[in-house]
């Protein structure tokens, strides 16, 4: 027995003995400190099918030998996506993976029967799980591929092979892995380096980024932009909310998003585009983006006891914390901002946390910002901050949290702003 014909038999899979899927396969996954071979056996026993190992654990009829399971589950996802054969869209970037694979979902699901990456499921493991979860009606499927380090996208676009590829942006993240940002943008062009070799495959393009236009180079494209593009927008927002317009069967189309920020009228615009080249109607793409509300900790608005919370806390990054301050200085200049450390930066950690602080005061807001984090109580800020979370806690415990009030939360998912809630 193969692993994609046990696959093909079960149609499902499993790689916790917590929660195994009856009739799965159960793939015995290692990693810093649990080793899946040690539990294949209580798999079967829970009622796995087949087992899928790489250490002698003896001797089953329902257990399958590979040389290494990590690189079997891959595989095995790169096969069954060749044999649904669909339409895969893959996208990357540094900022706004989650949200465009939100707003592409919203749209094509108007038309398609489409899948899309559950959560963050969008690294070397979660790509396979991904693919291996895509039902066989499928039409589109939308696979977010996350990266910390260069030639992990190129990985990642050979396991899913899309079809149709996008870059969000290419901003300061994960600064550490990539070293610096030059590797980061190699890193995230990965993907146009898989797409330029496939025959009919093609690139969504944001025109306005002459960089990536730069880097796309050599790859069918269809385009979007406030210019000369394929999908022409224009931005329209008056309010906190992204709102965009665009033109349709001679009919000019409003868009008016529940996305808070400014930043995100091009998320909104490149969703237009895909939906527009993949033939779903003007109606139904405004219907679908004017419809989504943002969540999972992302750009997401709460209303608490006592006020109204902008909570971002799944995730931060130079660039997208910069974006976040200036859209909320702008909108709540009377309101509050909690900002957490920025992780993954290497050696550039203090430059970009000064910068930030740099930012702060300058938006006017220095009265009513808290830093929280080791790595912003080492700048010179002199305003509020505390070295965790849990300091704060502490001091609102005893002086009071603000109250009526619009607060903004933005920090990297280690520091857990969102914590704070109950205390708001």
């Amino acid at each position: 027995m193969t692993v994609f014909n046990a696959f093909l038999e079960c149609g499902s899979i499993s790689t916790d003995t917590r929660n195994i899927l009856p009739g799965s396969v159960f793939f015995a996954l290692k990693g810093a400190r649990f080793n899946g071979n040690d539990f294949a056996l209580e798999a079967l026993n829970q009622g796995a099918s087949y087992a899928v190992v790489d250490e002698p654990i003896g001797e089953h009829q329902r257990l399958i030998y590979v040389n290494d399971v990590l690189d079997a589950l891959q595989s095995c996802a790169r096969e069954y996506r060749r044999h649904l054969g669909i339409t895969v869209i893959g996208l990357t970037g540094s900022n706004g993976k989650t949200t465009n694979k939100e707003l592409f979902h919203a749209v094509l699901s108007k038309k398609y029967k489409v899948h899309a990456t559950k959560g963050n499921l969008n690294n070397h493991i979660g790509v396979p799980l991904t693919l291996l979860s895509i039902p066989k009606n499928t039409e589109y499927a939308i696979v977010e591929m996350g990266a910390n380090h260069q030639q992990e996208i190129a990985l990642l676009a050979s396991i899913c092979e899309p079809n149709i590829g996008y870059i969000t942006n290419y901003g300061k993240a994960h600064l550490e892995g990539f070293g610096g940002v030059e590797g980061i943008i190699k890193g995230k062009s990965e993907l146009y380096d898989y797409l330029r070799s496939i025959p009919e495959s093609r690139v969504l393009l944001n025109a306005d980024d002459a960089l990536q236009v730069e880097k796309s180079s050599g790859c069918a494209a269809f385009s979007f932009g406030t210019r000369e593009a394929d999908f022409i927008w224009m931005p329209k927002s008056t309010t906190e909310f992204a709102s965009i317009c665009f033109e349709s069967e001679n009919t000019i189309w409003k868009i008016s998003s529940q996305l808070s920020g400014s930043f995100n009228e091009a998320n909104l615009a490149a969703a237009a585009a895909l939906g527009t080249s993949l033939g779903v109607n003007a109606h139904d793409i405004v219907e679908a983006l004017e419809a989504y509300r943002p969540s999972m900790n992302r750009v997401e608005w709460r209303k608490t006891q006592h006020n109204q919370v902008l909570l971002d806390a799944y995730n931060a990054n130079p660039t997208s914390m910069a974006l976040s301050v200036e859209s909320f200085a702008k909108w709540h200049p009377e309101g509050w901002m909690v900002l957490g450390d920025m992780f993954e930066l290497g050696t550039e950690a203090a430059a970009e946390h000064e910068q930030m602080v740099s930012l702060v005061e300058a938006s006017e807001m220095t009265e009513r910002c808290i830093l929280v984090g080791q790595l912003f109580s080492a700048t010179t800020w002199t305003g509020l901050h505390f070295e965790s979370v849990a300091a704060l806690e502490e001091y609102w415990n005893e002086k009071g949290a603000p109250k009526d009030a619009y607060i903004l939360l933005k920090g990297s998912r280690g520091i857990a702003l969102e914590r704070l809630l109950p205390l708001l």
